[in-house]
């Protein structure tokens, strides 16, 4: 029995609630699940049509990227997920789809503003758009630099990944991240449905304002704040 049965079942079960959100088509995704004591983590093979998948089909993978365990090539996208975990301790799981609306704003190139209560209550900034990646990173370890392409964002944003789990790849896709499986995989579904309702919302108003702070801080605290009320 293997000694990674317990990440390898979660991130199965994570990776087949993508096809069953609608947030990915064909082979259009993955989800990573992480065992930070050990340094490693679980992650879809790649290519593998979800109907095809089992949990004794993910493969896991150390934080250098180096395959442990598995019969099966790991993702395509490893290497990032690989450079988030090792530099950031606080996310356990890792989700990257191509789901349509945050695509397009990743392929705009743009952040989603923040518009409405339904984008604070679950972060209190923007969703990042980071910039296009430059020549010399793609023409390097390219899934490696993806994963600076993101932690840099975050560093010249001064944002927390712990608290804005979720952002956008220039003309690439969304990645979220959270403390679990489950939450990675909520705010993917969330991230899509924040970008659409940012889409219809400026073609109805193109100069609709963004949220009031006031607003932002009210939605946000009353489900993360010290004083939370949201739920039982």
């Amino acid at each position: 029995m293997s000694q990674y049965n317990a990440i390898k079942q979660e991130a199965y079960d994570a990776n087949m609630q993508l096809p069953k959100l609608g947030l990915v088509l064909f082979t259009f995704g993955n989800v990573s699940v992480a065992d930070h004591n050990k340094k490693v983590f679980a992650i879809k093979p790649s290519g593998v049509p979800y109907e095809e998948l089992s949990p004794e089909k993910m493969v896991i993978v150390d934080f250098d990227a180096t395959i442990i365990e598995g019969s099966l090539r790991p993702s395509s996208d490893t290497k990032t997920h690989a450079v988030l975990y090792k530099h950031w301790n606080g996310i356990n799981s890792i989700v990257h789809t191509h789901s349509t609306y945050a695509t397009a704003w990743a392929q705009s190139q743009l952040d989603i503003p923040i518009l409405g209560t339904t984008h604070a209550d679950h972060t209190t900034s923007v969703i990042p758009c980071a910039p296009p990646m430059s020549d010399e990173m793609i023409q390097g370890d390219y899934e490696t630099e993806t994963g600076y392409q993101i932690i840099n964002c975050f560093n010249e944003r001064k944002l927390d990944p712990s608290e804005t789990e979720m952002m956008l790849v220039g003309n690439h896709a969304p990645f979220t991240w959270g403390a679990s499986s489950h939450k990675a995989v909520y705010n993917a579904a969330v991230l899509e449905e924040v970008a659409k309702m940012a889409f219809v919302t400026l073609q109805i108003n193109p100069t609709a304002p963004s949220l009031k702070e006031t607003l932002i801080k009210k939605h946000y605290e009353r489900k993360h704040g010290p004083d939370a009320y949201y739920g039982q």
